[in-house]
């Protein structure tokens, strides 16, 4: 539809969302369906309008979805809907002139291989989203993270910018409305909505976790240089073309081993130095690695042998769940002989755990058992 409206002579000046859909609805549950129509606004372009030079609106782009990011914001309009939202301005800078050629004059067009290196195969809504991604991760986690592309220094792992940016995404439009959920044992079965021809009432039992739509994810995790199956079964599941976030409650065996929290927190009081050796994967530590059937205890994902070795080391995300569970089970001194070490050690866990905290759902248990891990933070 772009594509067509650019080719028809059209500049694509703006887009505004226009609450129009039912939160209550059966696809509105637990995921980022749009609470709102985008509406684009468009102007004919001159018949004389220029060539645009690539390096210009490359420049002139952040600025752009930057000012209107922020502009959005203040209307109260978040998550997937501002995403969607930023999709106007972006295409102003691109939509106003004939085209836009690179320095070789080969000419950018608006999509293309998001993998790719080269702007002219790459195409110009894959920058547009890398540019999204790059604001909202700014916004919850810092500069250093914004900048991160394959393990730059100073950011935090990909999983902690993933869970960020995913938690972003899930951001209700209005700040009054929380996400409609279903409780966590309760089969749906509901009829479907007479507006909603693509939905169908599901008598199947749902699992626990936030979800996203697998595009959805994609568009913000390619870009960024994020994995999403390098973090299959680890934080995340993908199932029918959607992305579960795992909750915490069900990363004990992954983070602790056989050995399980209460051995691991009986340590940690004892010695109360706060260094825990996390358990993840621990079988793959073996001389001879015996073949890993392809499950995480209680998670239920398909993990690859090639990503369990990539990423079994300990991130600031897993302390930061490590830390939650220790709060879960109650076992308070443990849980400051951890934090004191995570604080002594750096920033990152509490700037983490913090921004976590402001992102999860309010009725979410990630959100109570954060908010109640933060406090046992020693004060100075």
């Amino acid at each position: 539809m772009l594509s067509g409206l650019i080719q028809g002579g059209w500049t694509i000046t703006g887009s505004w969302p226009i609450a129009t859909e039912m939160g209550s609805r059966l696809r509105a549950r637990d995921s980022a369906a749009l609470a709102t129509s985008v509406h684009l606004i468009c102007r004919p372009r001159p018949a004389d309008a220029s060539i645009g030079d690539w390096g210009q609106v490359l420049r002139e782009l952040p600025k752009r979805v930057a000012d209107w990011m922020t502009r959005l914001q203040e209307e109260g309009v978040r998550g997937a809907d501002l995403v969607f939202a930023c999709i106007g301005p972006a295409l102003e800078v691109f939509s106003r002139y004939s085209k836009v050629v690179d320095a070789e004059e080969r000419e950018i067009p608006l999509g293309g291989d998001p993998e790719s290196r080269e702007p002219h195969k790459r195409g110009f809504l894959a920058y547009v989203w890398e540019v999204v991604g790059r604001a909202a991760l700014e916004e919850v986690l810092g500069t250093a993270e914004a900048k991160a592309r394959n393990g730059a220094a100073g950011a935090l792992e990909e999983d902690a910018r993933l869970t960020a940016l995913f938690l972003w995404t899930l951001q209700a439009t209005t700040q009054d409305a929380e996400p409609v959920s279903t409780p966590d044992d309760a089969d749906v079965d509901a009829e479907p909505d007479v507006d909603d021809e693509d939905e169908a009432p599901s008598s199947k039992k749902k699992k626990k976790g936030l979800s996203l739509p697998f595009d959805v994810a994609r568009r913000f995790a390619q870009p960024l240089g994020i994995h999403l199956d390098a973090w299959e079964g680890r934080c995340i599941e993908t199932e029918k073309g959607v992305v579960r976030l795992i909750p915490v409650l069900d990363h004990a065996d992954q983070l602790f081993g056989q050995d399980g929290a209460e051995a691991v927190a009986d340590r940690l009081e004892k010695h109360r130095t706060g260094q825990v050796q996390l358990s993840l994967f621990s079988e793959l530590n073996e001389p001879t690695p015996p073949r890993v059937k392809g499950r995480i205890p209680k998670s239920g994902a398909e993990v690859s042998d090639e990503s369990l070795h990539k990423h079994r080391g300990a991130t600031t995300l897993d302390h930061v769940h490590a830390a939650m569970l220790m709060q879960s089970a109650g076992r308070a001194n443990a849980l400051r002989a951890l934090i004191r070490s995570e604080t002594q050690r750096g920033p990152d866990f509490l700037r983490l755990a913090n921004a976590l905290s402001a992102l999860y759902p309010k009725d979410s248990d990630e959100k109570r058992l954060l908010d109640a891990m933060l406090l046992a933070v020693p004060r100075k």
